[in-house]
């Protein structure tokens, strides 16, 4: 049985779901964290439906078996392929997901045009279409997949010429066409925000979905009597199947925080790592 000091387990294809684990110790500084970095798959947005699955539910697996007891897929691409099926392969464990955050979008546009940028993944699942459905009418959405741009995050170029290229790309015909409102349907796009704004201009809102997922997993926690009450700062333990190295390099500079990174292996489709601690 999970208790309130049990850590919240969070996963992405890489370092985007950093954006994600940023928000959660703002809003839930005393819970402990288990973070797990699948940097050997990076990035899940070009991959099929049935490998996304597989890769998220090994992850959810041994996330459980390391005493998670909450799961947050940090991950559009993971959210829309995988999100469904863990929730029902999982029955007895909490997990808050990515969606994309056409709702507060439409709600907010002047113009009624919006930019949607997310990788292949995330616009071909039945989640995107739904929101769309629901909360997409009377706004034209505008999309763009950003080829190559979570490959420039996951190695730290934030603002190198090639990141700025992918961007402009994107953002320049979205502009043309009068959006105000950008969304960020990927967990690695809200740390290129900064020069998204500086592409896009003063008058393009940019909306981050990170607040609202933390706020999603404060109230699980409480409904489920499990948040973590005591007033300690919460441990952060960050595993990745990558390398260690590298991604202990980027923890300062994109969370702003740092800690020590486990090396997970994989063995075929299965995490060999024990589980144990």
């Amino acid at each position: 049985m999970s208790t309130g000091k049990a850590p919240i387990g969070i996963f992405d294809s890489g370092v985007g779901g950093l954006s994600v684990l940023r928000e959660i110790r703002i809003q839930l500084p005393s819970e402990s964290v288990l973070y797990f970095a699948d940097q050997e798959h990076v990035p899940y947005g070009p991959r099929g439906l049935e490998e996304v699955r597989a890769f998220s539910q090994e992850i959810s697996r041994f996330l459980l078996r390391l005493g998670a007891k909450l799961i947050v897929v940090a991950c559009n691409a993971a959210s829309a392929g995988a999100l469904h099926y863990l929730r029902q392969t999982f029955p007895d464990t909490a997990f808050v997901g990515m969606e994309p955050a056409i709702k507060p979008a439409a709600e907010v546009t002047q113009t009624g045009v919006v930019g949607v940028l997310a990788t292949p993944a995330t616009f071909q699942g039945a989640l995107y279409a739904s929101v769309v459905e629901r909360f997409g009418g009377g706004v034209t959405i505008l999309k763009d997949t950003c080829p190559g741009l979570v490959a420039q995050i996951e190695l730290g170029e934030l603002d190198s010429k090639a990141t700025r290229d992918i961007l402009k790309k994107a953002l320049q015909p979205m502009l043309e066409q009068g959006i105000d409102t950008v969304v960020m349907g990927c967990t690695h796009y809200p740390f290129v925000i900064p020069l998204i704004r500086e592409i896009a201009g003063s008058g393009v809102r940019v909306i981050d979905p990170a607040p609202a997922v933390a706020r999603q997993a404060v109230r699980l926690l409480e409904k489920a009597g499990l948040r973590n009450t005591t007033s300690a700062p919460g441990v952060l333990q960050f595993l990745t199947s990558g390398d260690p190295a590298r991604f202990k390099l980027q923890l300062p500079v994109l969370l702003g925080e740092t800690g020590e990174v486990q090396k997970i292996d994989w063995s075929g489709n299965k995490i060999s790592n024990g589980g144990g601690r």
